[in-house]
């Protein structure tokens, strides 16, 4: 079966949304979506990365709550870890390759503390600190809105192209040294070019598909792939069906489809390794982010991506890599 190390879903937001609606404390041993504790060790997971992710002002008015940044980000590391300490029989932290390779080994699940949206920085080099110090190894610098670090994916090509800004610029560079992995999901390609040139360690891009089998704005064209290779990065398949398949949304479409099979999940798994190697592709399934008709719809079901890509023609060693290797080499090479 394989051993999984999925590089992004959104789980502990609901349990931050359901403390907030008075439904008591969260416990990510057992959650109602699509990831929790159980039901990855039951699907043989060796490790899930674990983003808190920050919800724009929209959202917040949508679900009728409010929250500062910094308080919503300490009850997500809150949940976190009070989760994995109430379960320690079977779950460990794990703030780097090593950590996940010891864990394994002594029979347990490996739970890696992200942040989905570098917002909350604000601009200042010592809330990046704060975050290595608390446990986060990775950061998607931005989300779907401008932020001190960049501009997000966009459809006007020249929105696009726009570059990291200057703290951007210096934040990723001290990243690098942190140790904090570099995310490039929701990131425009001005930026993930800049980063190209900046960074000397590979970066991620934990949920994104590949742009010529889907063109959504979030996915990365074939020069992108190369370069993510280049850069010995990885980029993980997004289990949204808005990402997968080419009838998405656009400037003047609302409606997309809303299939996620397995069988596109492998296409895309075949595309990204015909035109970067096979080392580039990973998984981040996006779960609990993501909705339509799902085939695979939660965590303990990646039976099914296996027998998909096997089906793609990939063998044992390449399903080894696409599941945890690739992820496990590029945390060697760039998180402390």
């Amino acid at each position: 079966m394989i051993h999984a190390i999925d590089m992004h879903c959104d789980t502990i937001m609901k349990g931050i949304f359901s403390e907030m609606m008075g439904e008591g404390p969260a416990d990510l041993m057992k959650m109602p979506g699509m990831v929790d504790f159980e039901r990855l060790i039951r699907g043989n997971a060796m490790a899930q990365f674990f983003a808190v992710f920050l919800p724009s002002p929209e959202g917040w008015k949508r679900r009728g709550l409010e929250m500062d940044d910094w308080t919503y980000i300490e009850k997500g590391t809150e949940i976190f870890n009070r989760s994995v300490a109430a379960h320690s029989d079977i779950v460990a932290p794990a703030r780097n390759a090593d950590d996940i390779r010891r864990n394994w080994l002594n029979g347990k699940l490996s739970a890696v503390l992200t942040m989905e949206d570098g917002r909350a920085v604000e601009g200042k080099l010592e809330n990046l600190k704060k975050l290595y110090d608390d446990g986060y190894r990775a950061l998607s610098i931005i989300w779907n809105n401008e932020n001190c670090f960049a501009y997000p994916n966009a459809w006007e090509e020249a929105d696009m192209m726009k570059g990291l800004k200057p703290f951007g610029k210096e934040a990723v560079q001290y990243m690098q040294e942190l140790g904090i992995l570099v995310d490039t999901s929701h990131l425009n390609f001005g930026g993930f070019d800049d980063l190209c040139d900046i960074l000397t360690k590979p970066f991620v891009a934990t949920h994104s598909n590949a742009m010529a089998l889907s063109p959504h704005k979030r996915n990365l064209d074939d020069s992108r792939l190369k370069k993510l290779a280049a850069k010995g990065g990885c980029t993980g398949l997004n289990f949204g069906p808005e990402f997968l398949n080419e009838d998405t949304y656009g400037p003047d479409k609302t409606t997309a489809d809303k299939n996620s099979t397995a069988a596109r999940l492998a296409q895309h798994a075949r595309h990204i390794a015909n035109v970067a190697g096979v080392d580039t592709v990973a998984i981040g399934t996006d779960f609990d982010g993501i909705g339509g008709n799902l085939e695979i719809p939660s965590c303990d079901k990646m039976y099914i991506l296996e027998a998909a890509l096997k089906k793609e023609g990939f063998t044992e060693a390449e399903i080894d890599k696409i599941g945890y290797r690739n992820v496990l080499r590029v945390m060697d090479e760039a998180v402390k």
